[in-house]
C-alpha cells in the first residue's frame, strides 16, 4: 500500500493506495503544533480506523507547502511507519517541465495537481485548486508548464469579511437560493459565492483567450464542488487529483 500525503496551509490530508485503488482518505489541521510522536500516533490512529495496518505501507509520498512541520512529520513517518518518505522536492522526477520565469518558486502542491492532472486527463488542461488559495495553472500538451494564476481563496475572501467588518458576522460559505439576497447573511453569501463564480469564468475564458487555445479545465479543492456546480467552465471536478499526481510521481520514482 502507498500512504500519499498533502500538507496544505490549512489541512493535511492524506490518502492510502492499494495498487490502482484510493481505499481510504482522512484530514488533521495543519496549523495545530504537533511533535513527531503525536503525527506517528495520529497516522496510525487513522488508519486503524479504516482497518489499515501500518506493516502493509510500503510506501510513503510527502508534498509540502508547509515547510517548517516537515521534520515532525517526516520523523513521525519513521519512527511509527518504519520508512523513509519521498518528498516533492528539487531533483525529484515529476513528468512536467516547468519553465516559468522562477521554476523554484512554484509550490509543489501545484506541481502533483498538475502532474495528476496530465497523467489522468492528458493536455492541455488548466487546473482550479480552490485551496487557501485559489490558483489557474495550464500544462501544455507537452507536460509543460509556464502560466499560473493566483488569487485569494473563497475562505480567504470571507475571513476578510467578517475580520475587518465589525458588523458582519462568521458565516456558512454556501450558496443562497437566490443572488437577490434580503439579508445580511445572505447577501454576505451571495457576494461570496456568485462574485466568485464571476471571477472564475473571467479568468478561465481570459486565459483560454490569450494562449489562443481551448483546453479541459479541472477543479479540485474543498470548496470546489460549490463553483463547480454553478458554472460550465469548469469541466471536471476530482477532489482527489493531489493523491492521483502524488501515486503518479511515486511511481515514477520508484520504477522497478
Amino acid at each position: 500500500m502507498l500512504l500519499v500525503v498533502d500538507i496544505g496551509n490549512t489541512n493535511i490530508t492524506l490518502g492510502v493506495y492499494e495498487g490502482d485503488d484510493l481505499i481510504g482518505n482522512f484530514r488533521m489541521t495543519t496549523k495545530t503544533p504537533r511533535t513527531s510522536d503525536e503525527y506517528g500516533v495520529f497516522i496510525d490512529a487513522l488508519l486503524v480506523s479504516k482497518g489499515i495496518s501500518v506493516k502493509a505501507v510500503t510506501g510513503v509520498i510527502i508534498s509540502t507547502v508547509v515547510p517548517n512541520i516537515m521534520h515532525s512529520f517526516v520523523n513521525g513517518i519513521r519512527k511509527y511507519i518504519n520508512l523513509e518518505p519521498v518528498t516533492v522536492g528539487p531533483g525529484i522526477k515529476t513528468g512536467i517541465d516547468i519553465r516559468t520565469e522562477s521554476p523554484k518558486e512554484v509550490g509543489a502542491d501545484r506541481i502533483i495537481d498538475l502532474a495528476g492532472a496530465f497523467y489522468f486527463y492528458g493536455g492541455p488542461a488548466m487546473v482550479v485548486d480552490f485551496g487557501t488559495a485559489t490558483t489557474f495553472d495550464v500544462v501544455t500538451e507537452k507536460g509543460t508548464f509556464e502560466v499560473g494564476i493566483t488569487t485569494p481563496g473563497i475562505r480567504i475572501a470571507a475571513n476578510a469579511l467578517w475580520n475587518m467588518a465589525a458588523q458582519l458576522p462568521e458565516i456558512e460559505i454556501k450558496k443562497p437560493d437566490s443572488i437577490l439576497a434580503k439579508n445580511t447573511i445572505t447577501s454576505m453569501q451571495a457576494g461570496l459565492v456568485y462574485g466568485y463564480i464571476g471571477q472564475v469564468e473571467y479568468i478561465v475564458n481570459k486565459v483560454k483567450k490569450e494562449l489562443g487555445y481551448d483546453m479541459k479545465v479541472i477543479a479540485t479543492g474543498g470548496l470546489g464542488r460549490i463553483i463547480f456546480d454553478e458554472t460550465d467552465v469548469l469541466d471536471i471536478y476530482d477532489r482527489d487529483l493531489s493523491f492521483k499526481g502524488l501515486k503518479y510521481i511515486y511511481e515514477r520514482n520508484n520504477k522497478q
